[in-house]
């Protein structure tokens, strides 16, 4: 069933965060390397995306864990599965496959429960996060036209993790957590690119990142300015994920709910972290904070980042129970 349809008829749940799930399995160094990474000569342990590969149960009981809580959406477990941050641990070999199997497994989970709930399909959204490297910034302070990574590398190192995600099945591509909006218009070009290569068009979904009380992003956006900055490309859907909690995201949602020509998400953290960076917010006082986004129809897709567990979605399940989902008739983008 196409992902428009449902998101004309009721709003629409993503996934919580794969991170906090893959901490309660308190994996080790022999975990992430398994049996074909023992030689690595680089550590290994926290790079998630590897786990695909090492340990796939893991990944493959975590997505049936958020759909069984109810969710529509899941994300691969590719968030850094680019050429680009997987050079940290010296795998930019392995992309192309680490992002096709991921779609793999997520595609499996996904089968799996549609078969369950004909009336209710579950979607696999190919998770593209920004890399480790801005387009915009320099890092270095003395040298302000500095810049560590070019437009045209971040197009190829995208359009590989692309390749992979619609290979091993995704039905939608996610650009996510976005900071820096040229790193998302490299991601968005290549992807668009890809789709030219095989003459296969997936509905593209894309969620900036508003890093503190200022509203803006890290490369220096307002959330009116990164919507401007992202009309041109056709996308399914604009929202906003990461870094604040409910509370402190819903001014930027309700302003890209209010201008976007297009479907809005967004799924935030499960409140702000602790002195310790770990997060406390529970799922009924969560479910309670993003109750004014669905009741105020401010969201199209709704779900949860940093800190949330299937726990949460299923709260959130139970909250948008019934509920209309935001019209995107007759919006306007000009601010």
């Amino acid at each position: 069933m196409n992902i428009t349809t449902q998101l004309e008829q009721r709003i629409l749940i993503l996934d919580g965060a794969m991170g906090t799930m893959i901490q309660r399995y308190d994996l080790n160094e022999d975990d992430f390397r398994g049996k074909r990474f023992t030689e690595s000569k680089k550590d290994l342990k926290g790079n998630n995306d590897l786990l695909s590969l090492t340990r796939p149960e893991i990944i493959l009981e975590i997505h049936e864990k958020y759909l069984e809580a109810g969710a529509d959406i899941i994300e691969t477990n590719t968030f850094s599965g680019t050429s680009i941050a997987q050079a940290d641990y010296g795998l930019e070999e392995v992309v192309y496959e680490l992002n096709k199997v991921s779609a793999e497994i997520a595609r499996k989970a996904a089968d799996k429960y549609t078969s369950l709930t004909i009336d209710k399909p579950r979607f696999v959204a190919g998770s593209v996060g920004p890399t480790n490297r801005t387009a915009s910034l320099s890092p270095d302070v003395n040298r302000p036209g500095f810049r560590s990574i070019s437009f045209d590398d971040l197009v190829s190192a995208y359009a590989e993790q692309v390749r992979g995600l619609i290979d091993g099945g995704a039905d939608l591509i996610l650009v996510e957590t976005v900071f820096d909006t040229l790193n998302a218009k490299a991601a968005l070009f290549a992807t668009l690119e890809v789709f030219d290569e095989k003459g296969k068009e997936l509905p593209i979904m894309v969620s900036g990142t508003i890093t503190d009380a200022s509203g803006r992003t890290l490369s220096g956006q307002t959330a009116e300015a990164f919507l401007i900055s992202l009309s041109h490309v056709p996308l399914l859907s604009i929202g906003l994920n990461c870094a604040l909690g409910a509370n402190q995201l819903r001014p930027y949602i309700e302003i890209l709910s209010k201008h976007s020509k297009v479907f809005t998400s967004a799924y935030p953290n499960a409140g702000l972290p602790n002195e310790f960076g770990e997060y406390d917010q529970g799922p009924q006082a969560m479910a309670k904070e993003v109750e004014s986004y669905v009741n105020d129809g401010l969201v199209n897709i709704l779900g949860g980042c940093c800190g949330t567990t299937p726990e949460h979605i299923k709260a959130m399940v139970e909250l948008v129970e019934g509920k209309r989902p935001r019209s995107i008739s007759k919006k306007e983008i000009a601010l």
